[in-house]
């Protein structure tokens, strides 16, 4: 008997007790559905620590100013301002794998335009600043050279100050008024949306490095080119470590520090942070899915129990079919066809209830769902892998039957 002859006996089989088969296959409905559903929750988080990797910049490291003690308290990074422009320019200067270094120095200020106000963050920094954090304008220009140069008196905004200023209306060519001083909006930026530790990234405000020091944030008064921070741009992802090591060697050496004395800056390599939180995101899909698999399990074993107890009921039937010609491969390939069948109509209601689940939790929990047609294929895939495991003792079992035993089983 071939495959083809078998189906409709084993679904015949399977239609008797309908009850009986929607309840042996609500495990495997269950673990698939929870799979692809947890799956997609995990990838959903990776992607979007992805998206925030990218945000801030790709293969982009941070070097921030030291820390200083008063009276007994130890302050934290960038309260003592020990880098400086010249920093920044040797870093570019001397180390070859360095695309760009983008001094910068940060300070709050309440911003007026018209009749509103609002509080944020001022950056005042180089062009390369742009290039470093890999932003993109929306509109207007970027400030050149030479407004850095001249102190002019020009501003780029993020999106999160537009929409709170400006309502709608295209900020560039406006006057907005920084601390008292008049700034000419020039250019506003692509949205960038949060960093990882939920810091609002277009909640800021980019005016030239010398017009930040000279007319909004002041200078320090030991060093008018120190800066609190340099946005250091590697050019390929391999040399970061090398980069990260060359740079903390060339910062001492140009600080003067002694072997025994440490580091008067702190290098935060941003790529390796996010990285290292998309690792534990992933190992958090992993354990989902497993948790999730067990129902797949459980299902595989209400699959072997129905089908142990198929061949006891029908054991007269087995006989017989034997004494008419049936051989041992065709009861075999029957009862793997049933069990496989209802694993597979289990697979195929639990991916469509894990396709709508995964897209109840996006929608009503709002988390970040990515649906992976892998991951769907997978679970699929390894449901009929469970019928064909769970159901080949049990068909096995029924093919061995002697045909004379059988017959007289009642």
């Amino acid at each position: 008997m071939n495959l083809l002859a078998t189906l409709p006996i084993a679904f015949r089989a399977l239609l008797v007790n309908k009850m009986r088969s929607i309840l042996t296959m609500l495990g495997v409905i269950i673990g698939v559905g929870a799979v692809i559903a947890m799956v997609s929750v995990g990838a959903g988080a990776q992607a979007r620590v992805s998206e925030q990797i990218q945000s801030l910049g790709s293969n982009l490291i941070v070097v921030v100013s030291g820390s200083v003690t008063s009276g007994g308290v130890r302050l934290g990074h960038g309260s003592r301002l020990t880098l400086t422009e010249g920093d920044a320019q040797a870093i570019q200067r001397e180390i070859p794998s360095v695309h760009v270094a983008a001094p910068a120095v940060r300070g709050g200020a309440q911003v007026v335009y018209g009749n509103l106000n609002w509080s944020t963050a001022v950056h005042g920094v180089t062009p390369e600043y742009f290039t470093a954090r890999d932003w993109e304008l929306a509109s207007g220009r970027l400030f050149s050279p030479q407004d850095v140069s001249g102190a002019a008196k020009v501003a780029v905004l993020g999106q999160t100050v537009v929409q709170n200023l400006f309502s709608g209306t295209d900020p560039v060519g406006q006057i907005i008024r920084i601390k008292k001083v008049p700034f000419a909006v020039v250019g506003v930026l692509e949205r960038k949306g949060q960093t990882g530790w939920g810091q609002d990234q277009d909640d800021t405000i980019l005016v030239p490095l010398a017009t930040a020091k000279t007319k909004v944030l002041g200078t320090s008064m030991a060093n008018a080119r120190s800066v609190g921070s340099i946005s250091v741009k590697i050019q390929e992802a391999g040399l970061m470590k090398e980069a990260e090591t060359q740079i903390r060697a060339l910062l001492r050496q140009r600080h003067s520090l002694q072997s025994s004395q440490d580091d008067d800056f702190m290098i935060r390599n941003l790529s390796d942070v996010l990285q290292a939180r998309e690792e534990s995101s992933k190992v958090m899909t992993f354990l989902l899915a497993a948790i999730a698999s067990v129902s797949l399990l459980v299902g595989g074993i209400g699959i072997m129990n129905i089908m142990l107890v198929s061949v006891t009921e029908r054991t007269r039937e087995i006989g017989l079919r034997m004494a008419v010609g049936a051989k041992k491969r065709d009861i075999l390939s029957q009862f793997l066809v049933e069990a496989l069948a209802l694993s597979l109509a289990g697979g195929l209601i639990g991916v469509i209830l894990g396709l709508g689940g995964s897209m109840a939790i996006s929608r009503f929990a709002g988390w970040p769902v990515l649906i992976l047609p892998d991951s769907v294929l997978l679970a699929f895939g390894f449901a009929g892998a469970v019928g064909i495991f769970f159901g080949f003792y049990p068909a096995r079992k029924a093919a061995r039957l002697n045909p004379i035993d059988a017959l007289r089983y009642e």
